[in-house]
């Protein structure tokens, strides 16, 4: 559905310019029991009358062997050898060393339904919009995105993106903008043009504005680089900061009238509130932010730091060494690059917000103290602005993506769920490099207006 619908989860929508939402839930698929027996079938006698369970198998087995002689504990020897072998054979994966962060690692040591429980263990604090509006799309049209983003995917132009958005994020931003189907695409911060290629690809005709400090062109000079032929590029020596340029200006140059038509994305690793804040002023109401780091991380605050609250569910921490948050934390430490344990959450006088009560900017060129009581206000106006957020879960489970980074336990539920390899082969994600799947922090939808 494009972005002029909008709707609130208890009413028809009134204004054909807005979003949809509705909640996204994660889901099993049922279980389906087998057919009954044919009641025609001539009755079996064994079915009717009791026997001992183990007798029949006995006897059969003491019959035989009697009837072997003296050979028959040379036959029970190889049995036993040759179980042992296959045993050994089946089991081989336990006796190679591997790496703690290995997910064969890890699913021996918690077992794969462990790895799935862990998801959001320790809180996943979503920040509370208005209305309690949510996203539309729901989990089957995640599931049949990814199915035709794969093959995309495939063909993107830089391989190698390091530094730069994986496969999660990749799916994510191309599957807002195709969904959304906005008239015009902003993004601020481009690197070497990977995000302009996701969006081209969502929506081959739409037009695109791209803020960035270097011109992408300028790393064709030292490997793959995209350059869209439908961008108008404020880069280099014509870069402008989001927040300083003449927006009424630039829309009218782009015949825009109605800026609910228009999809901001940042990857600009600047203070998400600043962000949010220009981008009300301007009258801009679809954001989406690349790199929403969870609390004690990144080089800048984020929108899930601002909304990591104790009234919030699944938000505030504990800096007691001797909590439960931090077992948990101390044992994820072991297992995932990217996890925070108490010790690093925590800053002096048990300041957990932000990163160590610090509120980062600008790649943290930028880290200036916040009290809570400044934090605790900041998630209040964002709640007065906010009519829908939306996290977008990782591809897949660990087990699957053999992702090292992240850490389940602050994370939504994956699209494609631990233990289910066979959707993740048919989908096509088991064809693509591992290293694609370590880019996740929690790549996060909004859609705002003024109080």
């Amino acid at each position: 559905m494009p972005l002029a619908h909008s709707h609130a989860t208890s009413k028809a929508p009134t204004q054909p310019t807005k979003m949809l939402e509705r909640v996204l839930s994660s889901r099993r698929a049922a279980t389906h029991s087998d057919d009954a027996d044919d009641g025609d079938a001539p009755a079996d006698e064994s079915k009717t009358k009791k026997h001992h369970p183990l007798s029949f198998f006995t006897t059969r087995l003491a019959n035989h062997f009697t009837r072997m002689g003296p050979v028959w504990p040379c036959f029970l020897v190889i049995s036993v050898l040759l179980l042992l072998i296959f045993s050994l054979i089946f089991h081989s994966r336990s006796f190679v060393c591997v790496s703690p962060h290995d997910p064969v690692y890890r699913s021996g040591f918690f077992g794969f339904d462990a790895l799935e429980s862990d998801f959001g263990s320790l809180g996943v604090p979503w920040c509370r919009s208005k209305h309690g509006k949510t996203v539309e799309w729901k989990s089957k049209d995640l599931l049949k995105g990814l199915e035709e983003f794969v093959p995309i995917y495939e063909t993107r132009p830089i391989k190698n993106n390091m530094y730069g958005m994986g496969f999660d994020h990749s799916f994510g931003l191309w599957f807002m903008a195709r969904w959304l189907k906005p008239d015009l695409m902003i993004e601020s911060g481009a690197f070497k043009g990977h995000s302009t290629w996701v969006l081209r690809q969502a929506m081959p005709d739409t037009p695109i504005i791209s803020l960035t400090p270097r011109h992408p062109e300028k790393y064709l000079k030292k490997g793959p680089a995209y350059v869209d032929g439908n961008c108008t590029y404020f880069a280099g020596k014509d870069f402008v900061d989001f927040g300083s340029v003449d927006w009424v200006k630039v829309m009218k140059k782009h015949g825009i009238t109605d800026l609910s038509r228009v999809l901001i994305f940042f990857d600009d690793h600047q203070n998400e509130f600043k962000r949010v804040q220009q981008a009300l002023k301007a009258g801009f109401r679809h954001l989406v932010f690349e790199d929403n780091y969870d609390t004690g991380t990144g080089d800048h605050y984020s929108l899930r730091q601002i909304c990591d609250q104790y009234y919030i569910r699944g938000g505030g921490h504990s800096c007691f060494k001797d909590s439960d948050e931090a077992r948990i934390r101390s044992k994820n430490k072991k297992f995932w690059e990217k996890a925070v344990d108490t010790k690093e959450l925590c800053g002096p006088g048990e300041a957990w917000w932000g990163v160590r009560g610090y509120m980062r900017d600008n790649f943290n060129h930028s880290n200036k103290p916040i009290s809570y009581a400044d934090h605790f206000q900041n998630s209040r106006f964002l709640e007065s602005i906010l009519d829908v957020y939306w996290e977008l879960p990782p591809a897949a489970g660990p087990s699957l993506t053999h992702q090292t980074r992240y850490d389940p336990a602050r994370a939504p539920p994956p699209i494609v769920e631990d233990g289910r390899y066979g959707l993740f082969q048919r989908l096509g994600l088991a064809g693509l490099d591992r290293s694609v799947f370590n880019g996740y922090t929690q790549m996060v939808y909004l859609q705002i207006s003024k109080q």
